[in-house]
C-alpha cells in the first residue's frame, strides 16, 4: 500500500471513529397527536395487539408480513410477533405494562434488520373531551445503532412512521 493510501485509510477511519464517538448512548424517538375521543375510546386501540392492523403505519409497509399473536388479548402479557419485507423486518413486542386508559408500555426485541431492544410507551392524557396521545420509543444505541445513524436520521425516519400511525389512530378512534 502506498503511504497516500495508508494516509487516507488512516483519516478515513479516524473520521469514522469520531463520528461514531458522537452518536449518543441512548436514543428516543417521540410524538404526540391530539384525538377528539376521550382516553376510554382511544386507548383499547393500542392496548389490543390485534386492533394494530386498522392503523399502524408497518401493516400498511407491508400487508403480507405474517403475523402471530400469544398471551391474552388485551393488555400486559399479549404479544404480537412479526416477520416482514426488509421494510418492517422481523420481531416481537410485548405489552409489558399497561394502565388504563394512561399508559402501555411495550418490550421491543427486533431480529431483523438489526437485533435490538428497545422500549415503546403510549400515553393518554385527558385534555377536555379529547386525548393527547404521546408514542415514544427509546433504548440504548448500540455500536451497530450508531453506524446506522451516521447514514440514517433515525429520529426523522421513526418519527414519520410514528406520526403516520398516529394520524390513522386518530381516525379510527374517531370515527367510533
Amino acid at each position: 500500500m502506498t503511504p497516500i493510501l495508508l494516509a487516507l485509510a488512516i483519516i478515513g477511519l479516524l473520521i469514522i471513529v469520531i463520528a461514531l464517538a458522537g452518536q449518543p448512548d441512548e436514543f428516543k424517538v417521540s410524538r404526540s397527536a391530539k384525538i377528539s375521543a376521550p382516553p376510554a375510546k382511544v386507548f383499547p386501540h393500542v392496548n389490543e395487539l390485534r386492533k394494530w392492523e386498522a392503523w399502524s403505519p408497518w401493516a400498511k409497509l407491508d400487508p403480507n408480513a405474517k403475523t402471530t399473536f400469544e398471551g391474552p388479548a388485551p393488555g400486559a402479557g399479549s404479544a404480537m410477533a412479526w416477520d416482514g419485507n426488509n421494510k418492517i423486518g422481523s420481531g416481537k413486542m410485548t405489552i409489558a405494562d399497561s394502565q388504563p386508559d394512561e399508559t402501555i408500555r411495550f418490550r421491543l426485541d427486533f431480529q431483523r434488520p438489526m437485533k435490538a431492544t428497545n422500549t415503546a410507551e403510549f400515553t393518554f392524557r385527558r385534555d377536555g373531551g379529547q386525548t393527547i396521545v404521546t408514542w415514544s420509543m427509546y433504548g440504548k444505541n448500540s455500536f451497530g445503532g450508531k453506524v446506522f445513524g451516521l447514514f440514517m436520521n433515525c429520529e426523522k425516519m421513526c418519527g414519520g412512521q410514528f406520526e403516520k400511525g398516529l394520524a390513522s389512530l386518530t381516525a379510527v378512534a374517531e370515527a367510533k
